[in-house]
């Protein structure tokens, strides 16, 4: 799980010790398995929001784990084209990559530490898939696809992208250096990730080494959630066992603590975990396939303005 980091964690910024003597330590509220089911064209993926509520989640709406799997030669999948409207859909590659077209001329690849930010707004079509070169070696392939949702002020907005790659995260450590946080948008500690949002959320991927603990500064007014990438280990001063494939729900609370912890039956060298919480947007929503309104009557407009041609065609040549 290479995703990007740093030789000697030493020379990266410290996260801030925390003051347990005036903080509040958020403890785990409700811990879920995200079950495993197929996507796209049949490439395999863990639902890592299964069992959670929505007002849990605002302003998040759904997430999938891309793998981890390693592919036979012939074996990559993606994506048929599709139609979104109404949120923001955030894929971040940990391994492999993968290939991005749109109805609106965009696209490209991101790989091993990028991640492609594309607010849908108003409508758009696209396709996600592996390269040629990667459909004919094979190979490992990992990552996330999280969606955002928008307020209603900005689900009419013009669809957009930001290509955050690698070496545009913010890069943290704890102040031992055992873990290593990268900061994809939002804000840790005072450091900024270079996503831009249309509500203030954060977004983290943190690796801890065998053994060691990171305390993560969270703000009060923020949800919060840990999603488990790969490895075992704790969540809090309680040890609450955390491994791959669960969700931690936070509760209130200024702080959490995560250790990584030994797995006999693994080869895991580190805690791998998905950091993402944000102020709630609080408005109705109304969700069915790839779409996220805020009333039935804007879900069936969303699917009229498809079957009319409203959010786009597919490029010449990509059927």
């Amino acid at each position: 799980m290479p995703a990007v980091t740093v030789d000697d964690p030493l020379v990266l910024p410290a996260i801030s010790p925390i003051d347990s003597a005036t903080a509040r330590e958020r403890r785990v509220r409700q811990l879920t398995s995200a079950p495993s089911g197929l996507e796209g064209e049949g490439f395999p993926v863990r639902r890592a929001f299964f069992g959670v509520s929505d007002a849990d989640l605002d302003p998040f709406i759904h997430m999938d784990q891309m793998g981890e799997v390693e592919y036979a030669p012939g074996e990559p999948k993606g994506t048929p084209w599709h139609p979104h409207r109404g949120f923001e859909t955030v894929t971040y590659m940990i391994d492999g990559t993968f290939q991005h077209r749109d109805s609106i001329g965009g696209g490209g690849l991101i790989s091993d530490g990028d991640t492609q930010w594309m607010t849908a707004g108003a409508g758009i079509l696209h396709i996600e898939r592996p390269p040629a070169e990667l459909v004919a070696s094979g190979g490992l392939f990992h990552g996330i696809q999280l969606w955002v949702n928008l307020p209603a002020r900005s689900k009419w907005l013009a669809p957009k992208y930001q290509d955050i790659t690698r070496d545009r995260l913010a890069l943290l450590r704890s102040p031992d250096g055992g873990a290593v946080v990268r900061v994809i948008a939002g804000e840790l500690d005072g450091h900024k990730g270079p996503g831009v949002t249309h509500t203030r959320i954060t977004l983290a991927h943190a690796s801890v080494t065998l053994g060691a603990q990171l305390d993560v500064p969270w703000p009060g007014h923020h949800n919060c959630l840990i999603y488990v990438l790969g490895g075992v280990g704790t969540v809090g001063s309680a040890r609450q066992p955390i491994k791959a494939g669960q969700l931690a729900v936070m509760g209130e609370g200024d702080y959490f603590t995560l250790r990584a912890e030994v797995d006999p039956g693994s080869a895991a060298t580190q805690l791998d975990v998905l950091l993402l919480g944000g102020e709630p947007i609080g408005e109705p929503v109304a969700k069915y396939g790839p779409f996220v309104m805020n009333s039935v009557d804007e879900l069936q407009q969303a699917f009229d303005d498809f079957r009319a041609g409203k959010m786009g065609s597919i490029p010449r040549g990509e059927h």
